[in-house]
């Protein structure tokens, strides 16, 4: 079994002395950055001077500077603007302010694990990932909760490295619930396999084809996307507070019968084969070379989410939406 570490595992101290620069003011960014100021620690913020989240960081009482400037700064340097521009900011702005002993901090493990970023070897590098989206962190965190997080070390220069990344949890709250250790490898990989074959594309895709099934079979679209999309929120929740098993112990028993003995013909062994094959093009860096070095996945991703927009569920989506009141 995984240890937990939880508040009073944990000591902030490593971190009291330090200046932590947090790199981006997204979701993730500005509720880590407000976390962390709230539990005592001196934070500035690196972002683009004139742009639309320097008045934002001022405006929620911490300091924007220039990203290169927010970088000579920090003893500890966390990373969280997206993957994608995460290289060309790290190489041009963050690695000429890197002195022996600083902290180099991700959020996500990608660009450590496939190497698009490569630090000198006289800084730390650790990872702290929450697991929640920003805003629903800084929500539990001013209710006094926090989120579970992830933690790793994937450099230690210091010897402190690992003090250095659970201080940051607790700073963020995430040990109130709870934190586990990692690797970069672990949580690069699991994340990108639960993006893209359950959470993102899994669902969506399931979605979309139990509506189009519906709509083809002379449904009424309306219905179709009450059935096949509305209603799934309220079994997620469901499984969310009780697992599987308590998701089946609140539903029907004909929908029991139907989701235990038809779900697994419909996702079945040549489903779970093509997540095999998914894991295998992440484990071996081949999805990450279409993603990040491959000039064209831009205009491709671009077309796909055009064509998300354009699927009739999403119209149909928007009516229902305004109906349901959502």
């Amino acid at each position: 079994m995984a240890k937990i570490y939880y508040d009073n595992d944990i000591s902030l101290k490593p971190l009291l002395s330090k200046k932590v620069a947090i790199i981006g003011y997204g979701s993730q960014g500005r509720a880590q950055a407000l976390n962390m100021k709230d539990s005592g620690l001196n934070v500035v913020v690196g972002v683009r001077k004139g742009g639309k989240s320097w008045k934002t960081v001022k405006d929620d009482g911490l300091e924007p500077l220039p990203v290169e400037e927010a970088a000579r700064e920090g003893d500890v340097i966390h990373m969280l603007i997206p993957d994608v521009v995460q290289p060309e900011v790290y190489n041009q702005l963050i690695e000429p302010n890197l002195k022996p002993g600083k902290v180099l901090g991700f959020s996500h493990g990608y660009n450590i694990h496939f190497r698009q970023i490569v630090p000198p070897n006289y800084v730390d590098v650790v990872l702290v990932a929450p697991k929640a989206p920003g805003p629903r962190m800084r929500e539990l965190y001013l209710e006094g909760r926090g989120v579970p997080a992830l933690f790793a070390v994937g450099q230690d220069y210091s010897g402190n490295a690992r003090m250095m990344a659970l201080a940051m949890a607790k700073a963020l709250g995430c040990t109130r619930a709870g934190v586990l250790e990692t690797t970069f490898k672990e949580e690069t990989e699991t994340d990108l396999l639960g993006e893209q074959a359950v959470l993102v594309g899994g669902v969506m895709e399931l979605v979309k084809k139990g509506y189009e099934v519906l709509v083809e079979a002379g449904y009424q679209p309306e219905l179709a996307y009450f059935e096949a999309c509305n209603e799934l929120k309220l079994i997620v929740d469901l499984i969310y507070r009780g697992g599987l098993v308590g998701m089946l112990k609140a539903v029907s028993d004909t929908a029991k019968f139907g989701g235990l003995v038809v779900g697994p013909q419909i996702v079945d062994e040549r489903v779970k084969e093509n997540m095999r094959e998914a894991l295998k093009r992440i484990q071996d860096g081949s999805f990450a070379r279409l993603w990040s070095e491959d000039p064209r996945s831009r205009l491709l991703l671009e077309r796909k989410m055009e064509e998300i927009m354009n699927h009739p569920m999403e119209k149909v989506g928007e009516s229902v939406r305004k109906l349901a009141q959502i």
